[in-house]
Order: C-alpha cells, then sequence, then structure tokens
C-alpha cells in the first residue's frame, strides 16, 4: 500500500512510519522542509529506515517497505495533489485504479501540541484547516481512507469511563480544535467519498519520548538520584507505549474498519501515582517524589478511563508491552547513553 503520513518526524510518526515498513508499505513521509528530524528519516540506519527520497531514489528501508520523504509544511499541503514523487501507481494486480497516486493518509500533523501553546487559540486554530487541506487532497490523490490522530483532550473532564459515545466537553483549545475536526472532516469525508477514522489517542511512552514528558522527567530525575514535585497524582492514568500505539492506528488505518471515532489506549488503568511509585522502584528507588507541590496543568485534574473496546473488536488490537516491560527498555536506554 501507498501510505502518506504527515507529522512522521514526530515521537509517535516515527513509530508508525517504521511499523508501515516493517509491513512492506511505501511510506510517502511528508515532513517541514527545516525538521530537525528528517535526518533521522533519511540517515541510514534511522528509525524509519535507510536514505531515500531525492538521495536514492526511493529504495527500500531495512524494514522491507520504501520510503520516500517528502518536505512539505502543513500550510502548503494542497500542493501534494502536483507533487513529482507522487506519480500514479503501477499497474498491478492490486491496484484496483491506475490513476490513484495513493491508497492511505494517517495525519500526525499538528502545531502547537506541547502544553505551553493548547490554550493559544490561534496557533490550534490553523490546524484544522491544515487537517481539512489534508483530507480534501487525499480525497483528490485517490485514497480510499483518511485517519486523523485526535487526542483524549476532546472528552474534557469526566468522571467514569470514557467511551466513544459520551458527549465531549474539551477544556484546552487543543481538545475543542481536534473536536472540530472530527466533526468538520466526519462530515467532509462523507461528501468526498472517503473513509474517515479519528483515533483519540491518550497517554503515550516510549523511547524517544518528549524529554518534558512525565515519563521521561521521573526517569531522568530519578536516575540522577534528584527529587520530583508532583501533583497529588491521585486521578486515574492510562499509559500506552508507542510501539503498542503505531499498531493500534496502522491497525485502525489497514483493516477495513468501519469509519468513525476509535479510542487508543492501553489495557492498564490505575491511580498515576502507582505509575510514579513503579518507576520509583524499577529506577532502585533512586532520588525522591513528593505529591501535592505542584498545581495542575492548565486543563486542570484530568481522570482517564478509556474503554477501548471498540477498538479491540474492530482492529483485534491487544497491548503487548507491559508498562513495567517498557519502563526498563527506557532505563536500559538512558544507561547505555550515559556510558
Amino acid at each position: 500500500m501507498r501510505v502518506i503520513v504527515t507529522g512522521a518526524t514526530s515521537f509517535i510518526g516515527k513509530a508508525v512510519t517504521k511499523e508501515l515498513l516493517a509491513g512492506g508499505h511505501h511510506v510517502f513521509a511528508v515532513v517541514r522542509p527545516d525538521s530537525p528530524g528528517r535526518g533521522q528519516l533519511e540517515r541510514p540506519g534511522a528509525e524509519a529506515g535507510e536514505k531515500t527520497g531525492e538521495e536514492t531514489g526511493n529504495k527500500a528501508g531495512k524494514e522491507g517497505g520504501r520510503l520516500t520523504v517528502l518536505p512539505f509544511s502543513l500550510k502548503d499541503i494542497g500542493k501534494l495533489n502536483v507533487c513529482p514523487e507522487l506519480v500514479p501507481c503501477p499497474v498491478l494486480k492490486s491496484c484496483s485504479d491506475p490513476k490513484r497516486k495513493a491508497d492511505l493518509w494517517l495525519h500526525l500533523g499538528w502545531e502547537g501540541a506541547g502544553s505551553a501553546n493548547r490554550q493559544d487559540p490561534h496557533v490550534q486554530a490553523r490546524n484544522i484547516g491544515y487537517a481539512l487541506d489534508s483530507l480534501h487532497t487525499a480525497a483528490r490523490l485517490g485514497c480510499a481512507r483518511f485517519l486523523f490522530c485526535g487526542s483524549q483532550a476532546e472528552y474534557g473532564i469526566v468522571d467514569g469511563v470514557m467511551g466513544e459515545d459520551i458527549s465531549c466537553h474539551p477544556v484546552s483549545e487543543y481538545g475543542k480544535d481536534k473536536l472540530e475536526v472530527c466533526r468538520r472532516a466526519g462530515e467532509d469525508a462523507k461528501a468526498l467519498g472517503i473513509d474517515y477514522i479519528h483515533a483519540r489517542i491518550f497517554s503515550v511512552y516510549g523511547p524517544g519520548d518528549h524529554p518534558w514528558s512525565l515519563v521521561s522527567t521521573c526517569l531522568d530525575t530519578f536516575l540522577q538520584g534528584g527529587r520530583m514535585e508532583l501533583e497529588a497524582c491521585t486521578q486515574q492514568w492510562n499509559f500506552l507505549h508507542v510501539r503498542d500505539a503505531a499498531r493500534a492506528l496502522t491497525g485502525l488505518l489497514l483493516a477495513k474498519v468501519p469509519a468513525g471515532v476509535y479510542n487508543v489506549a492501553g489495557e492498564d488503568t490505575r491511580p498515576l501515582k502507582s505509575f510514579i511509585e513503579q518507576m520509583h522502584r524499577l529506577c532502585g528507588e533512586k532520588g525522591t517524589y513528593e505529591y501535592g507541590k505542584r498545581p495542575p496543568n492548565v486543563e486542570g485534574v484530568v481522570s482517564l478511563v478509556p474503554d477501548i473496546g471498540k477498538l479491540k473488536e474492530a482492529a483485534g488490537f491487544a497491548q503487548e508491552i507491559s508498562f513495567e516491560d517498557g519502563i526498563r527498555e527506557m532505563i536500559g536506554i538512558y544507561k547505555e547513553n550515559c556510558l
């Protein structure tokens, strides 16, 4: 399959790209021309494969698929329709439409996803246009399916289980605009004749995570013998390893699941402080932590209790990497880099 991935150099984007390449697919990775992560995609031995694009003429990556890097910013996404690298697919038995330039589109591109910009209405609102432009471009390229990566922030503060059919009341501009994409893109997709999948991603962690994330900060602080000042951490939480997240997203994209909204989360939900204390034990009980020393983030005290029954039934998803194994992996990488 020929799959376009926007935001391919993001934390989740790199894992998704690698998963698709491992499945033998041709990935067209859309990255900002000045993206510092572009070199990781094009460098031999990088996570996503070997050199690609104009440097290699779309050589096969080490996972078995093909990778083509397309340097486009989100504001220019509509120009992909005339991109010379996206030529109609060869006339093969597997290709029902020889004029089709791409089969699937996975949209991870989003500006201002960090906590510092989540309440900026101007930064967040631009992303609605980028997402809709991407959807319409996908339709012009012949894509049959479009998967947009939404967020648990769309639900807002919920007292109970977060199922896809409950009413959403987002608090942050980030959550409000992700939800707006869900509404508008769902309507546009029906008119365009393209299946629209909206994946609400919960808390993802793993190697390559942002250094300011809770997991990364805890591990770095504990392993250096430092002190973590935390919120009360009494709310319910759920973590999903980035490779499991990539499997869930590619499963939704590649399987013929019905269009609609799907939660993407793990199967281990418990109080957040339980995860904190587990990380502390796995770090050899180095460093210290204290609860109640920090105020909640801008979205307030959010409790994550996701229902992933729909994902499991439609895409056959099952979590493979436990939180303990994922943290041990991150600790091992940290120690290797410090030697």
